[in-house]
């Protein structure tokens, strides 16, 4: 009976454990079935996200071109080497492979990787931008191999300026620094920017917006096929104010003079500008992908600071191209009329000192038109005195100097024309009249830029509207419509000239170039060019004295200021060459640019560039014919 009761309950147990294995594997059947076929798509999925690259397609940047529809800037087609860290198993074996395959210092591709390890792993860190096609063959090889499956090449859009002109103006383009991406929302880490020139100033209309591919790789890294691709949209096209035949007449015109300085030319009606030019310049196609350290460093210590844009940052001492200033500062406060005569014999005195005109033996009588002509510094002296330092500020002013000019490019300095309040205020000293003296002749403390030298002019041609120099004409939106022409800037003041008091001012800078003046180097025939020149000491005659001999970097600055045709002007502007010893060099400089300019205008064949030898340059130290701190030309 035992026996029998076991054997039952034995048989229970059984029956008890059978039923069971049954249901755990009807259970591993349906949860197989579950995974297998009702969430295959799911998990499928899954799989390939695990082997799955998202990576970003570069927005090209917009074109630029001049106003007539020339190329300025454009892109070219480049590689560029990435690391994916979230595919990597051993990130230093990576690095030190690949540095020793590019032939690049592994420290510097360290360094890169380091910057940008807090970002997410999945996105590239990018390495060697402008690959070579020798190291782009080196690490596809390797990655065939399966020793690199954690490095991605990328064909990507890279800034190409084909012609070597007005690098300051173009600016050049840089990965975003920490800074730009934490005050950008729109920015991130590796994005190419602006970040000089225009490149910068109009950064959010060029860039553009980046794309994205998402592709499907195998465990070694090879892309098996593309999932999905949405493709970049290229930048805004923008159209300059640019002429390029100006610009590149500016350009030619400085190479063949050997001197460094700047220019800006300017259309005086509207402020659109023709050509600006800083020398020395640099190249901006060494930045598009990446300056490398020595080019950096090179640039850097130059002396001649080529990274340093002239045109807008340099300030300068305007010698005799401030005596215009001057003069219609005197005749808006009806201190003097144009027939006003003043008598040089080669010097006058003020408050017990004497103060020498460039022109030892004198000039004799002079009238306002004949001393802006003769550029006589005893006429200004005198006219100066009798206006006050406080009115040659208010209507230098008003002119467009020692105020910023607003051009549309980033970093302009400001001049400075003194008065009684600035010397208060900033050296807590009252203002000696002597010191007016020197202001009246452009020397002392006043200094200006290049740029409102060009403002300066052209408020003088266009009579009295102080023009904001601009450099956007129109932008191409990408929406069919073409060009859409770009708002102007408004004028930043406008004020009525006495037409007389105008025309007198306007006759002496047409004497200078046409009749006995010092500008004859920038007439053209028929054109009824305008303009004055200046030479500005970079020393005293008493500091050279000191110094002895007189090297490069102490000689006379030379200025030609001008506009063109006198009575109806289309064309105004600035040369302003450093250390160009004599304002009559950079009237030639100007006569090559007015020469194209009118050619183009007439539908002439343009000039051809001038050739150092055909420049008449004047090298002649001026040193010796002055004894005080005036200036001639």
């Amino acid at each position: 009976m035992h026996v029998t009761e076991d054997r039952r309950r034995v048989s229970v147990r059984l029956s008890i454990l059978q039923y069971v294995f049954v249901l755990l594997f009807s259970a591993l059947a349906v949860s197989f079935w579950v995974l297998q076929v009702v969430q295959h798509a799911t998990y499928r999925e899954l799989a390939e996200n695990n082997n799955q690259r998202t990576l970003a397609l570069r927005a090209p940047r917009g074109v630029v071109f001049d106003r007539t529809g020339r190329v300025l800037v454009e892109n070219r087609q480049s590689y560029a080497i990435s690391i994916v860290r979230e595919h990597t198993t051993d990130l230093n074996r990576t690095i030190r492979l690949l540095a020793d395959l590019a032939g690049v210092e592994e420290a510097a591709v360290r360094a890169i990787v380091n910057k940008h390890r807090s970002e997410p792993a999945y996105r590239p860190i990018t390495v060697i931008q402008d690959a070579t096609l020798g190291q782009v063959a080196a690490v596809m090889a390797r990655r065939l191999d399966f020793e690199l499956p954690d490095v991605v090449v990328q064909q990507v859009p890279t800034r190409r300026y084909p012609n070597a002109l007005a690098a300051h103006l173009f600016g050049y383009v840089g990965e975003v620094n920490d800074a730009q991406v934490s005050g950008s929302d729109s920015l991130k880490s590796g994005d190419i920017v602006g970040q000089a020139g225009i490149e910068r100033t109009y950064n959010e209309l060029l860039m553009g917006e980046d794309g994205a591919k998402r592709v499907v790789v195998n465990s070694v890294g090879r892309e098996i096929r593309t999932d999905s691709e949405v493709q970049p949209t290229e930048g805004k096209r923008l159209q300059l104010t640019i002429d390029f035949d100006v610009q590149k007449a500016i350009e030619d015109g400085f190479a063949a003079s050997g001197f460094n300085g700047a220019a800006v030319v300017l259309n005086p009606t509207n402020g659109e500008v023709l050509g600006f030019t800083s020398r020395p310049a640099y190249d901006p196609n060494d930045f598009a992908a990446g300056i490398d350290r020595a080019t950096w460093a090179s640039l850097n210590t130059d002396e001649l600071r080529p990274l340093n844009d002239r045109a807008i940052q340099g300030k300068y001492s305007p010698g005799s191209t401030f005596k215009m200033a001057v003069a219609l500062a005197a005749l808006e406060e009806s201190v003097i009329t144009p027939d006003f005569t003043v008598y040089c014999p080669g010097h006058a005195n003020f408050f017990g000192r004497d103060f020498k005109c460039w022109k030892a033996s004198g000039h004799g009588s002079m009238d306002l038109r004949h001393a802006i002509e003769q550029s006589c510094d005893v006429y200004f002296y005198t006219v100066g005195n009798m206006v006050g330092v406080d009115k040659i500020n208010k209507w230098a002013t008003l002119l467009g100097l020692g105020v910023p000019s607003g051009i549309d490019l980033p970093n302009e300095v400001q001049g400075l024309v003194p008065s009684t309040e600035w010397k208060r205020e900033k050296m807590k000293e009252k203002w000696y009249a002597g010191e007016t003296i020197s202001v009246s002749i452009g020397q002392g403390q006043v200094s200006v830029t290049p740029v409102s030298m060009a403002v300066y002019m052209a408020t003088l041609a266009n009579g009295g509207t102080r023009v904001t120099p601009h450099l956007l004409k129109a932008v191409d939106q990408g929406d069919g419509r073409g060009w859409q022409a770009a708002p102007a800037p408004p004028p930043q003041s406008t004020f009525d000239i006495s037409r007389d008091k105008l025309q007198a001012i306007r006759d002496g800078l047409w004497m200078v170039v046409n009749a006995s003046g010092t500008g004859g180097r920038a007439r053209i025939k028929d054109r009824d060019v305008a303009g004055k020149t200046g030479t500005a000491q970079v020393i005293s005659n008493q500091g050279r004295l000191a110094a002895g001999k007189t090297t490069r970097n102490l000689r006379d600055h030379g200025w030609f200021v001008f506009f063109a045709p006198r009575d109806a002007p289309r064309i105004a502007g600035v040369v302003f060459l450093e250390h160009g010893i004599h304002g009559t060099n950079a009237a030639q400089v100007a006569h090559h640019i007015l020469d194209t300019f009118f050619a183009k205008e007439d539908g002439r064949p343009l000039p051809p560039p001038p050739a150092p030898k055909d420049m008449r340059l004047d090298f002649s130290d001026p040193f010796g014919r002055r004894a005080t701190t005036a200036t001639d030309e």
